[in-house]
């Protein structure tokens, strides 16, 4: 929004602006902020940043816990969720050091901007241009516990077809199970709510392509957006998470991008369309290729398709991301290529037929993802096809033009398949991870710190009695 920091402050006085907010990103991917008085930020705010504690963030130690935010003038925008006038913007995370502070290679947004300058240097593109759709539930109510004595969970929304029996909902806006796809007015009860998140973020500079209901009866939405370039859609997909959940907060509703909130329904994922650009050229057209794909695209997917495993651990980062990728809910299960598939891990969409547009889409990710770890991630895996010339198709990763939910067992068991655990995902991270740390992109500490924490997670969760272990077993 800024170049400079007088505008900055032409802005601030214009529009009677008060605090300004500063959103740092932890580990995981959440958002924390820290506000000061509009009249602080000042030319010492910009050079010597904001000091707080890493050490709650969960990042590996440093030799001092002590860092500093400087705030990215240019991913300035105002907050249409704080009552006070607030202008936010994110920025970057330094370690104090003599002679002077340098960057934190543990934080998210310096790694993925690590990534692109490692792409600029390889010389194989300027650019990399991606993306994502956004895949979430909403619902009018949800309560959730997890005690020694109780576990529960519930949620509720007017469109669930559970509702429709029910006096105080059985209004004729029930939507049936899995058939929200486009559903329209008047079972489409969060159209409007949709048209404001898509208002309040192309304000806040997340261009959106389009919004609608996806396939969950009860609830489930999508918002897409234009293609941008990597690291301002890392930003963008922090804001449009924070915009989605804050929205529906504002409406009495509730939002997650939980990957499987609901069984038996449509899970939610992140899809993340991808090319690559060099002197303002597209390099994944050729019009003689597979799908109008050149060799270079082929050698892309040829590198996700190769590190599917591993990205699995950065890009499905959740227990709860392994109960989305089954058979049967349009979510990738097997390790291939395709035109217009979705069963395919990559697709590649057959509406987009100009030069520009020419490009294929990861299905596997979904939003309980740290974006900027994701998106870094993802672009080191293509860069590893391109470098090595990892030919898809050679390689028997396709291409399956047909539904790879159809084939018969002993012919699946002959394709390569995603880790079906987060376990398993973590092992492949484990085995397989050096191309994510050429340039300096993904430091090792951080990499072993993620396993470690996320292991820690995952041996968590599989401790804690389920409902459903109740259902099943208690009279055993």
């Amino acid at each position: 929004m800024f170049q400079t920091l007088a505008q900055a402050k032409e802005f601030i006085a214009q529009h009677n602006i008060k605090m300004v907010d500063f959103k740092v990103t932890d580990l995981y991917g959440r958002w924390r902020h820290i506000t000061i008085p509009a009249q602080r930020l000042t030319e010492d705010t910009m050079r010597y940043g904001i000091g707080f504690d890493g050490s709650n963030y969960g990042y590996a130690p440093v030799e001092k816990s002590d860092m500093v935010f400087l705030p990215d003038l240019s991913s300035a925008a105002v907050d249409p969720f704080s009552a006070v006038p607030t202008l936010s913007m994110a920025g970057d995370v330094m370690v104090i050091d003599t002679p002077q502070n340098r960057p934190f290679d543990q934080y998210p947004r310096n790694v993925v901007k690590r990534a692109a300058q490692h792409l600029r240097e390889s010389g194989i593109a300027d650019e990399m241009i991606i993306g994502p759709e956004f895949e979430f539930y909403v619902f009018d109510s949800a309560h959730y516990e997890a005690n020694e004595h109780r576990a529960s969970f519930a949620v509720d929304t007017v469109e669930g077809h559970w509702n429709s029996a029910n006096e105080a909902y059985g209004n004729g806006v029930q939507v049936p199970k899995k058939g929200g796809y486009h559903i329209d007015l008047p079972q489409d009860v969060t159209n409007d709510l949709r048209s404001r998140i898509s208002m309040m973020m192309e304000d806040w500079g997340v261009p959106v392509k389009y919004h609608h209901h996806e396939v969950g009866g009860c609830g489930q939405l999508e918002v897409e957006v234009e293609l941008g370039e990597l690291c301002k859609m890392a930003d963008g997909t922090m804001i449009a998470k924070h915009i989605v959940k804050n929205a529906a907060r504002r409406e009495g509703k509730t939002a997650t991008f939980m990957p499987k909130p609901l069984s038996g329904e449509a899970g939610s994922g992140m899809h993340v369309h991808m090319l690559l650009v060099k002197d303002g050229k597209p390099l994944f057209y050729d019009e003689t290729g597979y799908a109008h794909l050149s060799k270079t695209a082929l050698y892309f997917i040829g590198g996700l398709l190769k590190h599917a495993a591993s990205l699995c651990a950065l890009t499905n980062p959740t227990t709860n991301s392994f109960k989305r990728l089954v058979p049967g809910f349009e979510a990738p299960v097997t390790i291939g290529y395709a035109m217009a598939n979705r069963s395919a891990v990559v697709r590649i969409p057959s509406y987009a037929k100009s030069p520009m547009h020419k490009r294929f889409e990861l299905r596997n990710p979904d939003a309980t993802c740290n974006p900027y770890y994701a998106y870094a991630a993802i672009l080191m895996a293509g860069l590893d096809g391109i470098q090595n010339k990892i030919d898809p198709q050679q390689n028997g990763w396709g291409p399956y033009d047909f539904n790879l939910f159809d084939l018969p067992e002993a012919e699946k068991a002959k394709i390569g398949g995603l880790p079906k655990t987060l376990d398993e995902a973590l092992d492949a991270l484990l085995n397989d991870h050096e191309y994510l740390t050429r340039g300096g992109v993904f430091p090792k500490r951080l990499i072993t710190l993620w396993i470690e924490k996320k292991r820690a997670e995952a041996a968590e969760l599989s401790r804690i009695p389920n409902p459903a272990e109740y259902v099943k077993y208690y009279d055993m």
